[in-house]
């Protein structure tokens, strides 16, 4: 586990544990996303933190066997007209993933609205990640850019007809033709849970209705 073996590098070579914000650096990640890596090793027993101490952190156990390396993926907001989709000016924070999930290609995060997939578990208020890729193969569930905003939709292509398909039978499949403006921007590879949004807070989205 790669932020468990800089703590331990950086205590062994100063003999006292890294702040967040220099754990953020060595890791190339920002502030919040090592604060959560460190508080997922304290939840599984491999950190202790004492409190009132910006370096208090002691390794109290070390890993059995493989353990999951997490990364960060950005998450984005709606995909319009105007900035490329990771654009610094659409990120709006990130979540952390197990690395072998998204080790293959560019991904992005985006929040789910609407419940037109919810047969298939993807629900409002979901984060899906998603890697981004300018085509998908038939049964492939997308995000796709379509007449002006971003869908979730199960891509099926027979013959030369193509159709985004809703997974709830109040929804009707959407054909795609030749003069409809349609991209896809990448591939579902994963979903994320998360209680209901806060009050108040914006978030990113993605239409699946």
């Amino acid at each position: 586990m790669r932020t468990l073996n800089e703590i331990r590098a950086f205590a062994a070579g100063h003999e006292y544990p890294p702040t967040i914000k220099e754990l953020a650096a060595i890791l190339g990640i920002s502030d919040a996303s090592a604060h959560e890596q460190i508080a997922q090793l304290i939840r599984k027993g491999y950190l202790r933190r004492e409190r009132g101490k910006s370096r208090g952190m002691a390794i109290v156990r070390e890993p059995e066997g493989n353990v999951a390396e997490l990364v960060a993926v950005p998450i984005v907001g709606s995909v319009v007209a105007g900035p490329p989709l990771l654009a610094d000016e659409n990120v709006n924070g990130e979540i952390l993933v197990d690395s072998t999930v998204v080790r293959q290609g560019r991904c992005f995060a985006l929040e789910v609205q609407g419940d037109s997939m919810k047969d298939v578990g993807i629900m409002a208020n979901d984060l899906l990640v998603v890697r981004q890729q300018p085509v998908a193969d038939n049964g492939d569930i997308v995000v796709a850019l379509f007449d002006g905003g971003a869908t979730v939709k199960r891509l099926s292509v027979r013959d030369a007809q193509v159709e985004l398909r809703p997974e709830n039978a109040r929804y009707k499949p959407i054909p795609v033709g030749p003069e409809i403006d349609f991209r896809i921007v990448g591939k579902v590879i994963g979903v994320w849970k998360r209680p209901t949004r806060t009050r108040g807070r914006a978030g990113p989205s993605s239409r699946s209705d």
